[in-house]
């Protein structure tokens, strides 16, 4: 079982990324304390995300997706990333699906 960690610099830019062009307004300080996991996604990156360190893993579940970003990969693959709420209208997940399935090579740098 993967364990909890703090994002790299390249999540965050693309967590960052979602949450600034997000339908909702999420609190200034929400990196602040923030853990991740990896989801078993047979490696294209996506996240389990832990608001302010708080491992919560019964009672939460997806409330609403709120942003999504997409890019190109450097192999020329498609990448679609989403920024997911649970149903509290805390971050949920960060759900990566690269197009064709295989594994994301390198998050964008923007």
């Amino acid at each position: 079982m993967e364990s909890n960690r703090k994002l790299t610099p390249q999540e965050e830019n693309l967590l960052s990324i979602l949450v600034k062009q997000s339908s909702v307004v999420l609190p200034t300080d929400w990196k602040e304390g923030l853990l991740v996991r990896s989801m078993d996604d047979g490696g294209m990156g996506s996240l389990c995300l832990f608001p302010k360190g708080e491992i919560k893993e019964d009672g939460r579940s997806f409330g609403e997706s709120v942003s999504e970003f997409q890019f190109t990969d450097q192999d020329g693959i498609e990448v679609i990333a989403s920024l997911n709420l649970d149903d509290n209208g805390d971050l949920f997940e960060l759900d990566i699906w690269k197009t064709d399935f295989s594994k994301v090579i390198k998050l964008p740098e923007i």
